[in-house]
């Protein structure tokens, strides 16, 4: 099915024919609609247009009225103020749109796949091996997730990459402490996987990180390790190796509890770039964008500087001949481009890596790399901080462990559905999956439905609430319209344009008109929270509207169908856009 024209482009399509009516030299000209709490929408474009005709706002505003043809989709249109229009949707105009969006086979409901789309490697959810996730791993991962979602929902070939920390110093400390210590790994340990093998591991990182850091002697060695296993030598890379796989499983079950896909093909860490990292700095030296200062290569900015005022570069290898992170996320970029087509490069980072972006993308940018065809964004993310508003600590002081966490929120969320539990008639598997998808629904929301540069407070009692601006409230009125479809008998949603719609009626359904628009600019944008916030406001006006207007007891049967036909339509819309936050909505709750 084609797309469906929203309510918003029929109105700039009338008035934009009545503006050229009236003033020739303003075809194509935007009337700046937007919504308005005394009308459906209001047009003011016409001050500025006015004053460049040099004309009166008002008259002519009142010329632009008597040119637009109402009826079909315009039922009043006034001039207010000093120049604005005024604009009221007829109410056949907005049963028949929605009724067009409803009979979308496709399951889009009418939702166009953007007009250019293109290839979007998207790097996020980027763990460390060896270590366990923490709460700081939550928000790129989260993020990540629902705009790979939205990019993919919109027709954009998205490549996924996890660039996951698999490769350096760390390693040679592990792996040297390991062969010195084989007795802090027993034979139960090496028989673990997952969770508890993640544990141990991280124990072991932990204790060679003292080691390293207060044993001169062995950090020596350590480092001589590293060289090993730069070198490929066999048994170093086979410990190697075991860490790499070890970890994995443990990303797969963290990234499953999370309720997230993650492919083993779209998970490329540092040690996948190894083989490019000579070529990048050859290539920068001998083009000068890169040049050596004090044995390093480095590449120098005007306006990065230290508090000494002196140039802060980005050393792209050191002066011992090791490379940094900028050698790896440049090589990265030079396979993006290259090797993957990309024209869109999105990094999932926080927002304290701000700088170290700047430097690499305008490295890029002077190497060729990027251009005016292939850009590069970091999508910038805050911190997640706990009640206090300071960084979220355990009472201990230590980092909050992800898997931790989601367990929790699962179990608290689990409570709440157990308590409603024996209304709705749900089973105790029901209970179990249920709970998972609250909890899991609930940390994801708080999360997207805050803009990702702000920091948020992570409040478990507030996001498992059926009150406020949470999943929950959203899945509640998800399951409530289809508690109604159970309940309506022989009756079925059916619209009926020719019906005079009630105020709440009229609200609901222009909002529902918004989505396909809104689901473009979000996708456009990056910024899954405009998606959370449209959702929230539409259930807040579908509680409005189960207030104001009976659905199962309506006067006629014709008003029962057209109102069970603006319920299922919420709902379809409901649960489509929080499938784009990642988020499930459960048929009983």
């Amino acid at each position: 099915m084609a797309s469906v024209t929203s309510l918003s482009d029929s109105v700039q399509q009338h008035l934009a024919s009545a503006l050229s009516a009236t003033l020739p030299e303003a075809a194509g000209a935007d009337p700046l609609l937007r919504r308005s709490d005394r009308a459906d929408f209001q047009a003011n474009g016409i001050l500025a247009l006015a004053k460049k005709a040099k004309a009166n706002p008002r008259e002519l505003a009142t010329q632009v009225v008597a040119q637009v043809a109402a009826g079909d989709v315009i039922k009043d249109v006034e001039v207010s103020g000093p120049g604005f229009l005024n604009i009221t949707i007829a109410d056949r105009a907005i049963t028949e749109n929605l009724a067009a969006r409803y009979a979308d086979e496709t399951g889009r409901l009418g939702v166009p796949y953007a007009a250019h789309p293109g290839t979007t490697v998207i790097d996020y959810a980027q763990p460390n091996v060896a270590k366990e996730m923490h709460v700081g791993h939550l928000r790129s991962a989260v993020i990540g997730d629902a705009v790979v979602q939205l990019l993919e929902f919109t027709g954009e070939n998205v490549v996924r990459r996890h660039h996951i920390g698999d490769w350096g110093t760390q390693f040679g400390m592990l792996i040297q402490y390991l062969d010195e210590h084989p007795h802090e790994l027993d034979h139960k340990d090496a028989q673990v996987t997952g969770e508890e093998a993640m544990s141990n591991l991280d124990r072991l990182y932990k204790a060679a990180r003292g080691k390293f850091d207060s044993d001169e002697e062995f950090k020596t060695r350590a480092r001589r390790r590293v060289v090993d296993l730069q070198a490929g030598d066999p048994q170093t890379l086979a410990m190697w190796q075991k860490f790499v796989d070890e970890s994995k499983i443990y990303f797969f079950s963290v990234f499953e509890k999370l309720d997230m896909e993650i492919q083993d093909p779209d998970i490329v860490g540092e040690s996948g770039y190894n083989d490019m990292l000579a070529d990048t700095c050859r290539m920068l030296e001998e083009s000068g964008v890169a040049v050596r200062s004090e044995g390093a290569l480095c590449v120098f900015f005007e306006d990065v500087k230290g508090p000494d005022g002196k140039p802060v570069p980005l050393i792209v290898q050191k002066s011992d001949g090791g490379y940094g992170y900028a050698a790896t996320d440049l090589s990265a970029i030079r396979d993006r481009v290259f090797n993957l087509k990309a024209s869109t490069l999105l990094y999932v980072v926080d927002a304290r890596q701000a700088l170290h972006f700047k430097m690499v993308f305008e490295t890029a940018r002077r190497a060729g790399w990027l251009n005016d065809d292939v850009k590069a964004h970091q999508l910038a993310f805050g911190t997640v901080l706990g009640k206090d508003g300071k960084p979220f600590k355990t009472r201990a002081g230590e980092t909050v462990k992800l898997q931790d966490l989601l367990d929790e929120a699962v179990e608290r969320a689990t409570a709440v559905v157990r308590e409603k539990a024996e209304k709705v008639g749900l089973t105790e598997q029901e209970i179990t999956e249920n709970g998972r998808y609250v909890g899991i629904g609930a940390v994801k929301y708080a999360d997207l439905s805050t803009s990702a540069v702000r920091d948020y407070k992570f409040d478990l009692d507030q996001m498992v609430s059926l009150n406020g601006d949470t999943s929950v409230y959203l899945q509640y009125a998800y399951a409530r319209v289809q508690s109604i479809l159970r309940k309506a008998g022989e009756a079925r949603p059916a619209a009926h344009p020719e019906l005079e719609l009630a105020p709440a009626e009229r609200a609901l359904g222009l909002h529902l008109d918004q989505f396909a628009e809104t689901v473009l600019e979000v996708a456009a944008d990056y910024e899954p929270h405009k998606l959370a916030a449209y959702l929230y406001q539409l259930a807040s006006l579908l509680t409005t509207f189960y207030d104001q207007c009976p659905v199962l007891k309506a006067d006629t049967a014709e008003q029962v169908e057209n109102r069970l036909f603006l319920v299922d339509l919420t709902a379809r819309t409901l649960h489509q856009g929080m499938a784009l936050l990642g988020i499930r909505t459960p048929e009983k709750l």
